[in-house]
């Protein structure tokens, strides 16, 4: 793990040791400056979890990715930085899809003084800080997240003003590396999934949460939240850039698809 390459793309310090403190600092560095975002899955290029493959995609070329990359790589930063990081399989929406979504997800859980911490920084940006593994709930502003024991499994959930919550349910054994794969491989390439069916790019910027799906873009914060629909390609690519960092033109050559697939996934937006 290259630690001095990795804050030079944060803009972050190194902790001086692997405290309590320092993990928050490090997970909202981490948020501010890596979006979740799935444009080579849109793009037909192949996602990897190979290590050293996520690094040269999110520090050496700049850009974001999903769980299996974020969690992945900042995983590895807190073991290089001393602290004791244990890989999880999680399922998202395990109560709509069953066993078959275990291993959709990869968050992190750091152990601090025997206390066990979740943390995950591949959720869309949602959780801006370790989030003790106990029942109950706090605030992650414009969000509120807590965990609760369902069936066998730690459930954790998100919710925004009154919407429902989502959820990804885990347990706190090792993961399954070989199941990670699988997911991953399905993740990016079969139809019903919602990372092949739609755009997803997020980002935590403090208490600021963006997101752009497909055409429309939200942005939510302490005073609500705004919505734009984008009207064009350029304004899709300018976004891009602007709002996420992500300097990545040739999405423009996706516009028809997500105007298409518009229709169908937001018909009231």
């Amino acid at each position: 793990m290259d630690l001095q390459a990795y804050f030079a793309r944060t803009g972050g310090e190194r902790p001086t040791a692997p405290d309590h403190a320092a993990l928050a600092v490090l997970i909202r560095t981490h948020l501010a400056s890596f979006p979740f975002e799935n444009l080579d899955v849109q793009l037909g290029r192949p996602v990897s979890i190979d290590p050293d493959a996520i690094f040269d995609k999110l520090v050496t070329r700049g850009r974001g990715g999903w769980c299996f990359e974020q969690n992945g790589l900042f995983g590895r930063v807190l073991e290089a930085l001393g602290y004791e990081v244990r890989r999880i399989s999680a399922g998202v929406m395990r109560q709509v899809q069953g066993e078959m979504a275990m291993g959709n997800h990869l968050a992190l859980l750091v152990t601090l003084e025997e206390q066990p911490w979740l943390v995950d920084v591949g959720f869309g940006g949602i959780l801006t800080g370790p989030l003790p593994l106990a029942v109950g709930d706090e605030a992650h502003a414009p969000y509120r997240c807590g965990l609760r024991e369902v069936e066998g499994y730690w459930r954790f959930e998100e919710r925004y003003a009154d919407g429902d919550p989502f959820s990804y349910d885990f347990t706190t054994g090792p993961a399954d590396e070989a199941l990670f794969a699988q997911r991953c491989g399905d993740l990016q390439t079969r139809p019903e999934s919602p990372f092949v069916q739609n755009l997803v790019v997020q980002q935590r910027r403090g208490d600021r949460h963006i997101n752009l799906r497909g055409r429309v873009l939200v942005e939510r914060g302490p005073e609500g939240e705004t919505r734009e629909l984008l009207q064009n390609a350029e304004a899709l690519v300018e976004r891009l850039d602007q709002r996420f960092g992500l300097a990545v033109p040739e999405a423009a050559g996706l516009w028809d698809a997500i105007c298409a697939r518009h229709v169908l996934l937001f018909p009231d937006a």
